[in-house]
């Protein structure tokens, strides 16, 4: 694990050999680790999901995961995609849980590398409780979630003091890949000064209709963030009441967060990209 970090890290290897080896949980044979990789930046990862890259037989990683990300992994370990895009043809859920079993039950050290956070909606509570129900040891290993990572890198808050006390994380598709249908509009509409969402530019037409008809103010600001904290980032603004025009006039790239309320004007001064 030592000459894996000095290769690694390279100069900076100095500083993280002084880290205590406790700090790095064992990757045992036979077990899964779900690990979160942040929102795209490799920086933001943590020094447990670079260990578990070094160390994984098997990497079953999503399409939120980059290229660059990848060229850290074990050059033996066998890699394989298992992204999740709307609108195109994918592993189904069950599929994908099967082979974590399959593979941890060969005694393998099997990685499911998600983008963000594994618990955020990236379906590492349906993962987990699989692997649980099969016996199968895991581990979760957090990730920045791009709904506070990805909106930092634009300059906008989920939370300042000024305007809210509250956030409220919506995803923008159900299980069927349509707006969610269980959802009470007029409660998210109402209950937080700010919304963020993943997943939503899709159905952004109609996710903003309902919020509009559940109370919300049409004239609330939207920024989207697309490809957050990549170098290829970019911003977009608009208001509540013109999202759904907007989202259908202009050429938006996925992914993206969309963030409704007060604190996307703060992206007006609080952009520290730009000013670099």
């Amino acid at each position: 694990m030592r000459d894996w970090f000095k290769h690694l890290f390279g100069k900076k290897w100095d500083h993280f050999a002084r880290l205590d080896a406790r700090a790095f949980p064992t990757f045992a044979p036979g077990s899964v680790w779900l690990v979160g990789a942040g929102p795209g930046d490799p920086g933001l990862m943590s020094l447990h999901a670079f260990y578990a890259l070094g160390q994984a037989d098997v990497i079953v990683y999503d399409a939120l995961v980059g290229e660059e990300i990848l060229t850290y992994a074990n050059p033996q370990a066998e890699l394989h995609y298992a992204g999740k895009r709307g609108g195109k043809p994918s592993p189904k859920q069950n599929d994908i849980s099967l082979k974590l079993i399959e593979w941890a039950k060969q005694n393998k050290r099997v990685l499911r590398l998600k983008g963000g956070d594994p618990f955020m909606f990236g379906r590492g509570g349906e993962e987990s409780e699989t692997l649980h129900n099969a016996g199968v040891k895991f581990r979760i290993v957090p990730g920045i979630t791009a709904g506070i990572g990805g909106l930092a890198y634009a300059g906008i808050p989920a939370t300042h003091r000024d305007t809210n006390q509250a956030v409220i994380f919506l995803t923008g598709h159900d299980e069927t890949g349509n707006v969610p249908q269980a959802v009470d509009w007029h409660a998210v509409a109402t209950a937080a000064p700010v919304i963020v969402m993943y997943m939503a530019v899709k159905h952004l037409p109609s996710i903003a209709q309902k919020l509009v008809e559940g109370g919300r103010d049409p004239h609330d600001k939207v920024g989207i963030v697309s490809n957050a904290t990549l170098p290829h980032q970019s911003l977009m603004v608009t208001q509540l009441g013109e999202a759904g025009d907007f989202v259908q006039q202009n050429e938006v790239p996925t992914p993206a967060i969309v963030v409704v309320g007060p604190v996307v004007d703060y992206a007006k001064i609080l952009n520290w990209q730009e000013k670099d």
